[in-house]
């Protein structure tokens, strides 16, 4: 790819639809709120300030290029300022290929290049090219044979570790998603957002409606409404991971999901820094769970969780063979973990409930006739810090270490491998010390090139020691090794 190309005039259309989505919600306040004359200056100033983005959106366009050439990913653009950017492909880590609804429409796709140590955001992103034009950059940079980047748009090739996520496991994970908290907090900012819309009097009289009802009514529009949001995350799961699909060539994974939006992930076998199991409170009596990756450097993109989800759900039997699968290094046998020292427990008990306390006392001060409700609260706080006690755990094997914890509702578990820490610490309060307990905190390279960390607090003080002499002495015995080689 030597010629000089620019991207598909529809990046025009795109970019004048990231306008409109940013300003979307003062534009609609402003033609909702405003009336008479000054409504009428609006639209002539929204109408002036269209023609100028657009015309700078033309001007962008045929200003922007991209080739490669001598090894090298060569951006120039600029309308004033002829800005050049050269990549060493070298550098560059990971090739990912987008496709929303739109870019489906005009058979294009987003190309979103990210190298080592990249900052905030893709290094590059090709808003809009030919989906044969992507997947031809993404070979030229990556060398990799036609036949497997074609297998991760349409076809995945057999001779190829790969599986595909079934429509059952598909709606069993929007079911056990848990997202339904997510959207009753996104209806509740719309409800009140909405009421400033709203005439008042309009507004007035449906509170007064929903007043009159009788309890059961409300109570039966209240299931309704959940089972509705309900559905809603089923849906929202079965949109994002419609279609997923996980496929190994030589050291990447190659990852496709999306029915809307068409997501293709490349992840480096050598950027994996951990691997990690997600078992939600909905998902654990069940027995499944999500896997996930953490990946050192590259981009967080706007709406993306910090980890790469590997697969969406699997029986928690089935992740061995899964990743021994694609991730065989970090396959481990059935191993045990150490849980914590009985004496750590009331810890977890009163840090879960230091809020629930001052809940507690608040409403016993104001609202002395609901002390019932400071009951609850009190005994959720105490279930929540025994849950933490009991999910709690670690194993240090030769290769790598296991820590478990919770995570807000979900239970998660990292394996760690030795090479992939960057620091191991050890904290001690007065009181850990006099009970012989100790807190250890395990520090990876995450996203942005920033530091993950993950904690085991309360665990046997000697433990901790041997969980850091493991760390130390390898590092030492590494030191050696160079040294004399």
């Amino acid at each position: 790819m030597y010629k000089e190309k620019r991207l598909h005039p529809a990046t025009i259309f795109f970019n004048f639809l990231q306008f409109l989505k940013e300003f979307a919600l003062p534009i609609i306040l402003g033609l909702f709120t405003l009336r008479g004359q000054a409504l009428l200056y609006l639209i002539f100033i929204l109408g002036a300030i269209f023609l100028v983005i657009l015309s700078f959106s033309v001007a962008s366009w045929y200003r922007f290029t991209y080739r490669v050439e001598d090894e090298e990913l060569r951006i120039e653009h600029g309308i004033f300022i002829r800005k050049k950017r050269y990549i060493s492909i070298n550098r560059i880590q990971s090739i990912n290929l987008t496709q929303s609804v739109f870019h489906r429409i005009f058979k294009l796709v987003k190309v979103q290049v990210e190298t080592a140590g990249g900052g905030e955001g893709a290094e590059v992103s090709l808003k809009a090219v030919t989906l044969q034009d992507g997947e031809l950059l993404r070979a030229d940079i990556k060398a990799k044979p036609e036949s497997i980047e074609h297998s991760t748009t349409e076809d995945v090739p057999t001779d190829y570790p790969s599986d595909k996520i079934s429509v059952r496991r598909l709606f069993i994970a929007g079911t056990t998603s848990g997202s339904i908290g997510v959207l009753l907090a996104v209806f509740a900012f719309l409800i009140s957002q909405a009421e400033q819309l709203i005439p008042d009097d309009f507004f007035d009289q449906s509170v007064q409606w929903i007043i009159g009802l009788s309890l059961t009514l409300i109570i039966g529009l209240g299931i309704i409404l959940l089972i509705v949001l309900w559905l809603l995350g089923i849906a929202g799961t079965m949109i994002k991971y419609g279609n997923f699909t996980i496929t190994k060539y030589k050291n990447e994974l190659f990852i496709t999901r999306g029915l809307l939006e068409k997501k293709q992930i490349t992840i480096p076998l050598k950027r994996i820094q951990a691997v990690g199991i997600d078992e939600s409170i909905l998902r654990q009596p069940f027995g499944f769970a999500e896997v996930y990756v953490e990946v050192a450097g590259g981009s967080l993109e706007k709406g993306e969780d910090f980890s790469t989800v590997l697969f969406p759900i699997l029986k928690r039997e089935e992740i061995e063979a899964f990743l021994e699968k694609y991730l065989p290094t970090y396959k481990s046998p059935s191993e045990e973990l150490h849980t914590l020292p009985k004496r750590g427990m009331w810890y977890y008990l009163v840090r879960s409930s230091v809020l629930f306390l001052i809940i507690t006392s608040v409403i016993l001060y104001f609202l002395p006739q609901f002390i019932w409700i400071t009951v609850v609260l009190l005994l959720i706080g105490l279930l929540y810090g025994f849950l933490k006690y009991k999910d709690s755990g670690y194993n240090i094997n030769h290769k790598h270490v296991t820590v478990r914890y919770r995570r807000g509702l979900s239970r998660s578990t990292i394996r760690i491998f030795h090479n992939r820490l960057q620091a191991v610490e050890i904290k001690q309060h007065k009181v850990e010390r006099m009970q012989a307990l100790a807190s250890v905190k395990l520090s990876i390279i995450g996203l942005l090139g920033s530091g993950t960390h993950y904690h085991v607090k309360e665990m046997e003080g000697k433990e901790a020691e041997r969980l850091f002499d493991w760390y130390s002495y390898r590092k030492r015995d590494e030191a050696n090794s160079n040294i004399y080689s």
